[in-house]
C-alpha cells in the first residue's frame, strides 16, 4: 500500500512540479520586464521645471482590476479630448493589456497607438484609430490578428505632453504629442527597411469592437479620412459613439491598400466595413527617415475633425506643438508651489497633480459643436463642453479642487451638467462620450453642483440644476429613460430607507449615498432661499440612521417590515463573495468599509456608537488592521485607500476629538498608499480622485464634499503656495521634520483657531495657514 501510494504521489508529483516551474518561470519573465525603467527626458527634448517632476507611468501596473491605477502614459494636455497612448499585450500570450486604459506595465508587446481613452477608470473605452509603424512587407502582416513590437520600459520616454518609444527590434523612433484635438505622430525609420504605418480604423480598446467603419485615402492630398463607432464598457450602453478623423502625412504614400475583414486590396481608396484596417508605404529611398503625422478627431464629422487639425496645428512642427503642450502642462501645474520634502515625495505630488487635470474632457470642437445626450449637434457658446465626469468618485476630491484652483474650469463643467439635464432630460451620475452611463449609484452631481455653489461658483442655471436634482430625488424616473435615477427612490421615500430585495439591490450603500445627496441639496436649497425644500431634505438627510443596526453596531441591510438581514459579515468583500451571500446590499466594498459613509453628519454618526471612545477604538483599528502596504490582488476589508466609500473616514476622528489620530493616520496613508513606482497608488485612480486625495491631504486640508467645509489634518511640507487665481494661499509650517507628525497649534492669518476646521470663504481670497508641527500628539 505504502509503495502504490509512493508511486501515486510521484505521477501527481510531475505535473504539479511542471506546474510550479512554469510559474515560476512566468513569475521571472514578468519580472524582468517590470524591472526596467523609463524615462522622462532626451538628450534634446525636456519637460518644463515641474513637468521633470512628472512619472507618468505612476498607476500603470500592479495587479489588474481593482488595484491597478488604471493609468496612461501617452502623450495629452489638460482635459484633452485626444490621449495618444500606446496599446499593448501580454508578454505570455497576445491578449490585450489588462489595463482598461490599454497600457499595462506588466506587458511587453506594444500593439499600436490609439487616440481616444478614459483616465484611471475601471471602465475600458476608446482606442480610437490604432497606428502601427512597420517594416513589414504587405504579404508579411495577418490582418486578422494584431501586430506587435516587443519593447522594453528603459526605451521609453514620457513627460506631460510627450511619449516616446524605440521599438528596436524594427528601428523605429516612435514619437507623439497632442494639442486638445489633435495627435502628432513622428516615426524615424532608423534602417533603410520598408516603411509603412498601419492604421486600424475600426480598433477599441480590450475587449470593445468597432463597427459602421469607413475610410477615404486621397494619395494626391497624403491624406486619409474616415470614421468608426466605438461600443465599450460604457459607449454600448447607448448605442455606441461615433467618431471621425481626419489624418494627413508629410511624406507620399508609395503604396496604399486597405483590408476589409477578410480580403487585402492594393490601391483601394474608398470601403465601408465593420472591420477596417489600412497599410500605408513610403519610399524607402526618400533622405529623410521621418514620417510625420498629423491626426485631428471628432465626434461631430470628418469636416469637423478637418478643422480641429487646420485650427490647432496648421503648418506648426511636431517640435512647436510639443513645446505648446509643455507650456500648457507647466501652467497647471505651477499652480501649487512645494518646499521641504523628498524627491520621491515632490514626484508623488506632481504626477497626482498631473492626474487631476487629465479628466474630464473637452467635448467640442473648435466651433463650438458637440453631440448632445439627445444625439443633436449643438453648440457651445461661451464656454468649453466637457464630457467623461466620473462624478460618483470626482465629486469627493476632483472638482473640490477645480473649485478651488481652476474655478472657470469647474464652472464650464457645471454648465455641461446642465446642458446634459436640458438636452438629456436628467442630471447625469457618470456622463460618458454623449450618453448617460448608468455607473455607480446615487446622484453625485447633486453633491458637485452644491458644493461648488456653496464656494461663489455662480455662472450656470443653477434654478434648473435644482429643479432637476429634487425632481430625481423625489420621484422615479420612467421606465426605459435613458437615465436609471434613483434605483429604488420608493422604498427610500416609503420607508425613510431603501429595504433589502428591492430591484438593483445595494440598499445600504443606496441609503448612504442618497441620504449624503439629499444633505447637499438641502444646504443648496438654503443658499436659494427655499426653505421648504430645504427643511425637507435636511429630514432625509438623517434616513441613514434608519440602516444602522444598534446591535452589531453597523449600517445593515434591513427588510421592508424593519427587520435586519440575518445573514451579516461585516469583514466580508464584496470582491470575493462571488454568490453575493453577504455583501448584495453593498457596492465595492465591506460593511466595515461603508461603516464610516457619513462624512457630512459625523456628530451623528458618531452618536450611533456606543460611545464617543467605542468609535474611536473602532475607527482607529479600521487603520491599525489594515495593510500597511498597496495593495496586491485583494484590498482586505479593513480601510482600503483604493476605493471611494472610506477615503474621508481618516478626518472623522477630527470630530471625536482626537485630531492627533486624524494626523497619524494621514500621513501614514500619504507615505504607504503612495510611491514613485508603476503601481503608484492602491486602486483605481478614478479620473485622479486618489490624486487629488494626495493634492490636499499633503497640503493639510481636505474638503467634506457637497458642503463648503474643510477638514484640516497635517501638511506634508515645509511650505505651500497655492494660486487661487491672482491670490495666493500660503502654508506654512513651523518646526518643521518629516518626524513632527502632529500639529499643535494652527493660524489662520495670524489668527489662533480653537477648530479643526475651515470653511472656503476663510480661503477663497488668498492669505496664510501656519501650523505649528510636533513630534508628540497633542490630544484634546
Amino acid at each position: 500500500m505504502k509503495k502504490l501510494l509512493k508511486v501515486i504521489l510521484y505521477i501527481l508529483g510531475v505535473p504539479i512540479l511542471l506546474v510550479l516551474l512554469t510559474l515560476f518561470g512566468m513569475w521571472l519573465k514578468y519580472n524582468s520586464v517590470v524591472s526596467s525603467k523609463p524615462s522622462n527626458q532626451t538628450e534634446t527634448l525636456k519637460p518644463g521645471y515641474y513637468g521633470k517632476w512628472v512619472n507618468n507611468f505612476i498607476g500603470t501596473g500592479g495587479f489588474p482590476v481593482w488595484v491597478c491605477g488604471q493609468n496612461f502614459p501617452g502623450a495629452t494636455v489638460p482635459f484633452g479630448m485626444v490621449r495618444l497612448s500606446p496599446e499593448t499585450a501580454s508578454l505570455y500570450t497576445n491578449t490585450r493589456g489588462y489595463n482598461t486604459s490599454g497600457y499595462y506595465y506588466g506587458d511587453n508587446k506594444i500593439i499600436g497607438f490609439s487616440h481616444t481613452r478614459l483616465g484611471g477608470t475601471g471602465a475600458t473605452d476608446g482606442g480610437s484609430f490604432l497606428f502601427t509603424p512597420t517594416t513589414k512587407s504587405t504579404d508579411e502582416i495577418n490582418y486578422k490578428e494584431d501586430y506587435y513590437h516587443i519593447f522594453s520600459h528603459s526605451d521609453e520616454t514620457a513627460f506631460p505632453g510627450y511619449y516616446r518609444v524605440n521599438l528596436k527590434n524594427e528601428g523605429i523612433l516612435a514619437e507623439f504629442t497632442t494639442t486638445e484635438r489633435v495627435g502628432l505622430h513622428r516615426y524615424t525609420f532608423t534602417e533603410d527597411n520598408n516603411r509603412s504605418i498601419i492604421i486600424k480604423v475600426t480598433n477599441a480598446l480590450g475587449d470593445g469592437r468597432a463597427e459602421d467603419g469607413y475610410v477615404t485615402i486621397d494619395p494626391d492630398k497624403n491624406e486619409i479620412t474616415g470614421s468608426a463607432r466605438l461600443f465599450g464598457t460604457f459607449s454600448k450602453r447607448f448605442g455606441g459613439i461615433k467618431v471621425y478623423f481626419v489624418a494627413y502625412f508629410d511624406k507620399p504614400f508609395s503604396s496604399f491598400g486597405i483590408w476589409n475583414g477578410s480580403n487585402y486590396t492594393e490601391n483601394l481608396q474608398i470601403i465601408s466595413s465593420d472591420d477596417i484596417t489600412v497599410n500605408l508605404g513610403f519610399d524607402k529611398d526618400n533622405q529623410s527617415k521621418t514620417v510625420n503625422v498629423k491626426v485631428g478627431i471628432s465626434y461631430v464629422s470628418i469636416d469637423n475633425a478637418r478643422l480641429n487639425l487646420e485650427s490647432e496645428v496648421g503648418d506648426n512642427s511636431f517640435d512647436d506643438i510639443l513645446q505648446n503642450a509643455v507650456a500648457k502642462w507647466e501652467g497647471k501645474l505651477s499652480i501649487i508651489k512645494i518646499d521641504g520634502c523628498t524627491d520621491d515625495e515632490r514626484v508623488i505630488f506632481y504626477s497626482s497633480l498631473y492626474r487631476s487635470f487629465q479628466m474630464p474632457t473637452i467635448f467640442n470642437d473648435v466651433n463650438g459643436e458637440y453631440i448632445g445626450f439627445d444625439n443633436q449637434i449643438h453648440r457651445a457658446t461661451g464656454f468649453t463642453y466637457y464630457t467623461d465626469l466620473s462624478l460618483w468618485d470626482t465629486f469627493r476630491t476632483i472638482h473640490p479642487l477645480f473649485t478651488l484652483i481652476a474655478r472657470d474650469y469647474q464652472s464650464d463643467m457645471l454648465v455641461s451638467l446642465v446642458q446634459m439635464a436640458k438636452e438629456g432630460g436628467w442630471l447625469p451620475r457618470w456622463p460618458s462620450g454623449n450618453g448617460y452611463t448608468g455607473s455607480m449609484l446615487g446622484t453625485p452631481a447633486d453633491m458637485t453642483i452644491a458644493d461648488s455653489y456653496l464656494k461663489g461658483i455662480r455662472n450656470f442655471d443653477v434654478n434648473l440644476a435644482f429643479e432637476k436634482m429634487k425632481e430625481t430625488a423625489l420621484s422615479p424616473t420612467p421606465k426605459g429613460s435613458a437615465f436609471s435615477g434613483r434605483r429604488g427612490i420608493e422604498g427610500y421615500l416609503k420607508y425613510e430607507y431603501c429595504p433589502a430585495g428591492m430591484k438593483d439591490e445595494k440598499a445600504v450603500s443606496k441609503t448612504l449615498e442618497y441620504a449624503w445627496a439629499d444633505h447637499s441639496i438641502s444646504l443648496l436649497a438654503g443658499a436659494l432661499g427655499r426653505e421648504e425644500d430645504s427643511l425637507l431634505f435636511a429630514e432625509h438627510a438623517k434616513y441613514y440612521k434608519n440602516v444602522w443596526n444598534p446591535k452589531t453596531q453597523y449600517f445593515q441591510a434591513r427588510n421592508s417590515d424593519g427587520s435586519f438581514v440575518k445573514k451579516f459579515k461585516p469583514l466580508q468583500l464584496t470582491y470575493t463573495d462571488w454568490d453575493e451571500e453577504y455583501t448584495k446590499e453593498y457596492v465595492e466594498g465591506s460593511a466595515l468599509q461603508w461603516r464610516w459613509a457619513v462624512p457630512y453628519d459625523a456628530e451623528g454618526l458618531i452618536s450611533l456608537f456606543n460611545s464617543r471612545e467605542y468609535f474611536i477604538e473602532e475607527l482607529n483599528n479600521f487603520f491599525a488592521l489594515a495593510d500597511s502596504q498597496l495593495a496586491t490582488w485583494t484590498p482586505g476589508s479593513y480601510y482600503w485607500h483604493g476605493n471611494e466609500p472610506d477615503i474621508h473616514s481618516v478626518y472623522l476622528f477630527n470630530y471625536a476629538d482626537r485630531p492627533d489620530l486624524t494626523q497619524k493616520w494621514v500621513r501614514w496613508i500619504l507615505n504607504n498608499k503612495y510611491d514613485n513606482t508603476y503601481v503608484g497608488i492602491d486602486g483605481n485612480d478614478d479620473a485622479g480622485t486618489l490624486s487629488a486625495w494626495y493634492i490636499f491631504s499633503s497640503l493639510g486640508f481636505y474638503p467634506i464634499a457637497g458642503s463648503d467645509i474643510y477638514q484640516l489634518g497635517a501638511p506634508l511640507f515645509k511650505n505651500a503656495e497655492i494660486d487661487l487665481g491672482g491670490k495666493t494661499l500660503s502654508i506654512i509650517t513651523e518646526n518643521y521634520s518629516p518626524s513632527n507628525i502632529y500639529v499643535s497649534k494652527i493660524f489662520l492669518n495670524d489668527t489662533l483657531l480653537n477648530r479643526r476646521w475651515i470653511k472656503h470663504s476663510e480661503i477663497v481670497n488668498g492669505g496664510t495657514m501656519r501650523f505649528i508641527m510636533s513630534s508628540k500628539p497633542i490630544i484634546q
